[in-house]
C-alpha cells in the first residue's frame, strides 16, 4: 500500500495548485505595482517635457562655447513646461537653475547635457553622437551664407525648370542645400551649378585642412596610413586599410568611397593628447544615463533618405554645414572611422559648452507613495484567488486522471511481463509523451520477444552444431573401442576434421562473447592487403575446385594498412566460406580489393542464390541463415558473419551487402586509410 503522497495524481494536483496560487499571488502584485507606477509616472515628469528641454538645452551646447548666458533658456523653459531645469557640472555644481531659492537638487540626474555625446535615447532615431548643430568652424558667416544661398536658389530654379521638385534648406550651420534632386542625373546637376554650390568655402577649407591634420596625427600614432577627409563626411586613404574577415577596403582611386561611421561600440583607437572623455561621470551612486553608441553624424542635419546625387566619378560633397558622418558600411576601417571621430569631437571642443548634468523636477508633484488596497478591491482579488483555484483544482484533476489511465496500464503489462506471461501490448492512444511512452514500450517487448526467439534458436542451434560432431567422434571411437571398425589413416583424418568443426564452432562462440563483453582485443600491424587475400584465397583453393567454383582475385591497388592480421584474415575466411556454400558449380567467387575515397575497399562477389530484400537487414544477426532447413555443412554455424561485422567495427571500418535473389551477393568492407599507413597516398 502505497502513501498518498506517492500518487501521480496527488503530486500533479498539488503542483497545480501551487502553481497556481504563485501565479495568482504574483499577478496580483504586479497589478498593485503596475498601478503604483502608473500614478507615479502621471505625479512625475513626462517623457515628451524631458525630451524638448534636453534638445533645447542640447542646441545651446551645440551653438555656445560655454553656459554663461543659459539661464535666461533655463526660466523660458520653466515657465513653458512648468517644470524646475538646473544645470549643474558633472560634481554637482550649480551652474544654472531656474528656481530663484534654489531648493535642493533631485536625487538623480534626468540626462547628461552633451553636444559631443548625445544621450541618443532623448533625439530621434536617427540622430549620432555629435550634435549636428554643433557646427564649431564649418559656421558660414553672413556673406557667404547670401552667396551659397544666392546659388542654391538658382540651381533650384534650374531644376524645377526641367521637371523636378528641388528645395533649398538651411543647414545649422548656414550652408543652404538642395533638397529633392535624388533622381537628378549628374549631367543635370552639373549643368545647373551645383558644383559650385558643393565647393567649400574659404573657412570651410580652412576647417577640413584643421580637422585633416587631427585625424591623420591619430592615424600616425596608430601607424596608419593618412587620409583625406571630405566636406561630405567621405574620406580616402592613401593605402588601403588592413583587411577584416568578410570587409573590403576603400582604396583612395576608389570612385565613390562608402560614407564611414564610428564603429559600434568604438575601437580602442588612440585619442590625440589632451582629448578629454565625451561624457561627464555623475556623482558616486547617481545613475547617469548612458549614450548608447550610434553613428557619428554630420554637424548639419544629414540628407533626407533617399536624397542626395547619384555616385559619379568625383564624390560630391553633400551640402552640408560641417563634416557628416554617415552610416557605416562594411568596408569601413575601425581605426580609420575612430580618428575621425576623435579628431571631430577635439575640432569642435572648443565651440561648445561642457557637458553637464540636467535635473527636471516637478514642484507641484507630491511624494511619491505605495497604493494601499480598498476592502472592495482585497475582497475582489480574495474571490478572484478562489475562482482560479477551484479551476486548478478541476483542471487537474481531470489531466491526471487521464494521465494515470495509461501508466496504470503499462504498469499492468510490465507486471504480466514479469510474471512471464509473454510479450506484451499496450494500445498507443495518442503522439504525446505517453504515446510514446506506450510506443517505446511496444518496441522493447517486441524486442525481447525477437531476443527470446533468438535464444531459443540459438539453444538449438547450438546444441544441433555440437551433437553432429560429437556424434560422429563418439561413434567412430566406440566402434574401434569395440573392435567394429579400425581407425585407420582416412577415419582419423575424418575424426580430425570433426574435432576441427566442433573447434571452429565453440572459438566462434568465443569471439562473439569476447565482443559482447568488449573485451576483443586487436594485435596492430602493418598489413599488405594483397597478401593477406592471395592466402586467403590459395586456403580456400581446394574446397573452391571440389565445388566446381572459380576462385578469382583482383588487387587494382597496392594497398596497406595498419590492422590486425590474424582478425582480418578470419573476416576475409568467413566471407570466402560463405561465398563457397552459397555459389553451386559451375559458380564463380571473387575477392577484390582496391583503394576508395581514403580506405581500403574490399569486396567478396559471389554468383550464388542471393539474399531476398527482406532478409537483407537480418544478415549479420548471429545464428541468422538464409536457408532455416540447412545442415552444418550447407550452413555453417550462423555466427560467421557476426563476427566478420564486429571485427571490421573494432578497426574502424564498416560492412555491407548488396544482393539479387537468384544471381548473387557482394559482401563489401572498408577499412580506413589513415595518415601514417604505410600505402596511404
Amino acid at each position: 500500500m502505497f502513501a498518498v503522497r506517492d500518487s501521480l495524481l496527488v503530486r500533479v494536483l498539488a503542483s497545480s495548485v501551487l502553481v497556481a496560487v504563485c501565479s495568482v499571488t504574483a499577478t496580483a502584485w504586479l497589478a498593485v505595482q503596475g498601478t503604483t507606477g502608473a500614478i507615479t509616472q502621471e505625479q512625475g515628469e513626462t517623457l515628451a517635457i524631458d525630451t524638448e528641454i534636453h534638445d533645447t538645452l542640447l542646441g545651446y551646447a551645440a551653438t555656445h562655447p560655454d553656459w554663461s548666458g543659459v539661464g535666461a533658456t533655463l526660466r523660458d523653459l520653466a515657465d513653458e513646461t512648468g517644470r524646475r531645469v538646473s544645470l549643474t557640472t558633472e560634481n554637482r555644481q550649480v551652474i544654472a537653475d531656474s528656481a530663484a531659492d534654489r531648493p535642493p537638487l533631485p536625487p538623480r540626474a534626468s540626462s547628461v547635457v552633451d553636444p559631443l555625446a548625445v544621450d541618443v535615447t532623448l533625439v530621434s532615431e536617427d540622430a549620432g553622437r555629435i550634435d549636428p548643430r554643433a557646427t564649431g568652424p564649418f559656421t558660414l558667416d553672413s556673406d557667404e551664407r547670401d552667396r551659397l544661398r544666392g546659388i542654391a536658389d538658382d540651381v533650384a530654379a534650374c531644376l524645377n525648370a526641367q521637371g523636378f521638385e528641388a528645395e533649398v534648406a538651411t543647414e545649422p550651420g548656414g550652408r543652404p542645400e538642395v533638397r529633392n534632386i535624388a533622381d537628378v542625373p549628374v549631367e543635370w546637376s552639373a549643368s545647373c551649378g551645383m558644383d559650385e554650390l558643393d565647393a567649400p568655402t574659404e573657412g570651410e577649407r580652412q576647417a577640413l585642412d584643421e580637422l585633416n591634420e587631427l585625424i591623420n596625427t591619430c592615424l600616425a600614432r596608430a601607424d596608419r596610413s593618412p587620409v583625406t577627409y571630405r566636406l561630405d563626411g567621405t574620406w580616402t586613404s592613401a593605402e588601403p586599410a588592413p583587411a577584416r574577415p568578410g570587409s573590403k577596403t576603400v582604396p583612395a582611386a576608389e570612385a565613390a568611397p562608402s560614407p564611414p561611421m564610428a564603429p559600434d561600440p568604438e575601437p580602442p583607437a588612440p585619442d590625440p593628447p589632451g582629448d578629454e572623455p565625451a561624457a561627464p561621470s555623475a556623482d558616486p551612486g547617481e545613475a547617469v544615463p548612458e549614450p548608447a553608441e550610434d553613428p557619428v553624424p554630420p554637424p548639419g542635419d544629414p540628407a533626407p533618405p533617399g536624397g542626395g546625387m547619384e555616385p559619379a566619378a568625383t564624390p560630391m560633397p553633400s551640402p552640408a554645414s560641417g563634416p557628416s558622418m554617415a552610416p557605416t558600411a562594411p568596408e569601413t576601417d575601425p581605426v580609420e572611422a575612430a580618428c575621425v571621430d576623435s579628431g571631430r569631437r577635439e575640432q569642435l571642443e572648443p565651440y561648445v559648452a561642457p557637458a553637464a548634468l540636467l535635473f527636471i523636477d516637478d514642484p507641484e508633484a507630491g511624494a511619491d507613495g505605495p497604493l494601499s488596497l480598498s476592502g472592495a478591491g482585497l475582497t475582489r482579488i480574495v474571490g478572484v484567488v478562489a475562482a482560479v483555484l477551484l479551476l486548478t483544482v478541476l483542471v487537474s484533476v481531470t489531466v491526471s486522471t487521464r494521465l494515470i489511465r495509461p501508466v496504470q496500464a503499462l504498469t499492468r503489462e510490465v507486471r504480466r511481463m514479469r510474471a512471464g506471461e509473454g510479450a506484451a501490448r499496450v494500445p498507443v492512444r495518442d503522439d504525446g509523451e505517453l504515446g510514446r511512452l506506450a510506443a517505446a514500450f511496444n518496441e522493447m517487448s517486441e524486442h525481447l520477444e525477437r531476443m527470446e526467439e533468438q535464444r531459443k534458436a540459438m539453444v538449438s542451434d547450438v546444441s544441433h552444431e555440437l551433437r553432429t560432431p560429437l556424434s560422429n567422434i563418439r561413434g567412430w571411437l566406440e566402434a574401434g573401442q569395440d573392435g567394429v571398425a579400425t581407425l585407420d589413416t582416412e577415419r582419423m583424418a575424418m575424426l580430425i576434421e570433426e574435432t576441427l568443426l566442433l573447434q571452429r564452432i565453440i572459438d566462434d562462440l568465443q569471439d562473439i562473447a569476447l565482443a559482447d563483453a568488449g573485451k576483443l582485443r586487436l594485435s596492430p600491424g602493418h598489413v599488405d592487403v594483397r597478401e593477406l587475400l592471395e592466402q586467403a584465397v590459395a586456403s580456400h583453393r581446394l574446397h573452391a575446385e571440389a565445388a566446381e567454383v572459380e576462385l578469382l582475385l583482383d588487387v587494382r591497388d597496392d594497398i596497406r594498412l595498419v590492422a590486425d592480421r590474424e582478425r582480418l584474415l578470419q573476416v576475409v575466411g568467413n566471407l570466402l566460406g560463405n561465398a563457397l556454400r552459397h555459389t553451386p558449380g559451375p559458380g564463380r567467387v571473387t575477392v577484390r580489393a582496391s583503394r576508395d575515397d581514403g580506405a581500403a575497399l574490399i569486396e567478396v562477389a559471389d554468383t550464388g542464390s542471393g539474399i531476398a530484400a527482406e532478409d537483407l537487414p537480418h544478415v549479420f544477426s548471429r545464428f541468422w541463415r538464409a536457408e532455416k532447413s540447412r545442415d552444418r555443412r550447407t550452413g555453417g554455424s550462423g555466427l560467421g558473419l557476426t563476427i566478420v561485422r564486429n571485427i571490421v567495427e573494432l578497426h574502424g571500418g564498416t560492412v555491407s551487402v548488396a544482393s539479387t535473389l537468384g544471381e548473387g551477393s557482394t559482401f563489401a568492407l572498408r577499412l580506413p586509410l589513415r595518415a601514417g599507413d604505410p600505402g596511404a597516398g
